[in-house]
């Protein structure tokens, strides 16, 4: 399993409140809503219709989900009219998605495959 390079590792050590952290937006991604939504607007900025169609969750649910996530920081709202437009705070959390999803293809790609 290939996992980010030395070269792009953390330039310190971290201390406890970055673990803290770290640990506590893990944890939302944890969830498999929540990294649904979280990939979908690494892809374009959505509101909770788009959403819903693109994650399968209940419309409640999904409103639910967004909330925890922009009261955590991790995306930004605007309005359009009388839509709220959902998008990722910014480039690291795109990536980590992104790193979280190749580690589980790299998973899946290991399995053994059983007749």
């Amino acid at each position: 399993m290939h996992l980010s390079s030395a070269h792009d590792a953390h330039p310190h050590s971290p201390g406890e409140e970055q673990f803290a952290l770290a640990a506590e937006i893990l944890a939302l991604l944890g969830d498999r809503t929540r990294l649904t939504l979280l990939h979908a607007l690494a892809e374009s900025e959505a509101d909770v219709t788009t959403l819903t169609e693109r994650c399968g969750a209940a419309r409640p649910a999904v409103s639910q989900h967004l909330a925890r996530l922009r009261l955590a920081g991790l995306v930004n709202t605007r309005k359009e009219g009388r839509r709220v437009i959902y998008s990722l705070r910014d480039g690291h959390l795109r990536r980590l998605v992104d790193e979280a999803l190749n580690v589980a293809d790299h998973r899946l790609s290991d399995r053994p495959v059983h007749d």
